[in-house]
């Protein structure tokens, strides 16, 4: 007789949303979605924190526009003190502040409330699992955005030395790991990467691994957006 293992166990869920009729009813069809656990509901940024703490969910839903804290100062108070769970932010707004902000602040995902119920329930399994979750409209404005370059900084004797000794100056990156960073703000998987870079997906493991760990980020939206504001290219 065996017994389940805890990566079988249901996502256990926290839906926070200022509208009582909209929170109670996606917690309500979530709640039938199999492999997810409805876990409690909170109405606002503050209620969120302080459930989940309580609670320990491994996935809040989190609409951004709140009264009392809104769903991006609530992400980052929740990511510094339960740093497991997952953030996805699940709005009607899809302005590229709100979504820029939400993913600094350590959301793993951005969705708009048109989404279906069912790709809902398993954009939350997703996350769970680290998978991050943009809707297409959203991700669209994400590229845009970060497609801005900002002016190239004039050369200095300090980044000519660094990058004849293969290190991009100020970020302490390789030449080769700079090229993964940009490939991958360009949206590719590891295994297009690998393809485009002719080097194996372990190797692009490692390298984006590495790129997290020099700069100090946590992710690769993270390292994305650290990039593109330090004009690394």
């Amino acid at each position: 007789m065996t017994t389940d293992h805890p990566t079988n166990s249901p996502v256990r869920l926290l839906i926070t949303d200022d509208q009582r009729l909209l929170r109670e009813g996606i917690a309500s069809l979530l709640s039938l979605q199999p492999g997810i656990e409805v876990v409690g509901t909170a109405s606002n940024g503050q209620e969120a924190f302080e459930k989940a703490q309580q609670l320990k969910p491994d996935v809040i839903l989190m609409d951004v526009r709140m009264p009392v804290m809104d769903g991006v100062a609530a992400t980052a108070l929740i990511k510094r003190q339960l740093l497991s769970c997952k953030i996805l932010m699940l709005t009607t707004f899809d302005d590229e502040e709100y979504v820029i902000d939400a993913l600094k602040a350590g959301a793993s995902g951005y969705l708009l409330k048109t989404i279906p119920e069912d790709d809902l329930a398993q954009a939350v399994i997703a996350v769970h699992k680290g998978i991050y979750q943009l809707d297409p409209a959203v991700a669209q404005k994400v590229i845009s955005s970060l497609g801005k370059q900002p002016e190239p900084a004039p050369a200095s004797p300090d980044r000519a030395l660094n990058k004849s000794l293969g290190v991009i100056s100020n970020s302490g990156l390789t030449e080769r790991e700079l090229e993964v960073l940009k490939l991958t703000s360009q949206g590719l998987s590891n295994s297009e990467i690998a393809g485009q870079l002719f080097i194996s997906e372990g190797t692009v493991k490692n390298h984006i691994s590495n790129i997290l760990s020099r700069l100090g980020l946590r992710d690769r939206i993270q390292a994305i957006i650290y990039a593109r504001e330090n004009g690394l290219f």
